[in-house]
């Protein structure tokens, strides 16, 4: 692996995790180091949500948690 690479990694921690969980990614970084290096931060993303889908997501089930309680606070105030 290429050393400019392979700090970079080191300087992620989260990128580290997501290769340990998704081990091709060490042959792909062997083989095409810099040139992979975007492909794997957006497939981080993806995974650990921090895409604005992923966000909006996670808004949405927030907001329906939110007035599944209020619904029950309702319920047994009645």
């Amino acid at each position: 692996m290429e050393q400019a690479v392979y700090h970079y990694l080191r300087e992620q921690p989260k990128l580290l995790e997501f290769m340990r969980r998704e081990p091709r990614w060490y042959r792909y970084l062997l083989r095409d180091g810099a040139k992979r290096l975007p492909e794997l931060e957006k497939e981080a993303k993806v995974f650990y949500g921090q895409t604005f889908s992923g966000r909006l997501n996670r808004v949405n089930d927030q907001m329906q948690m939110a007035s599944m309680l209020i619904n029950v606070a309702n319920i047994l105030k009645d």
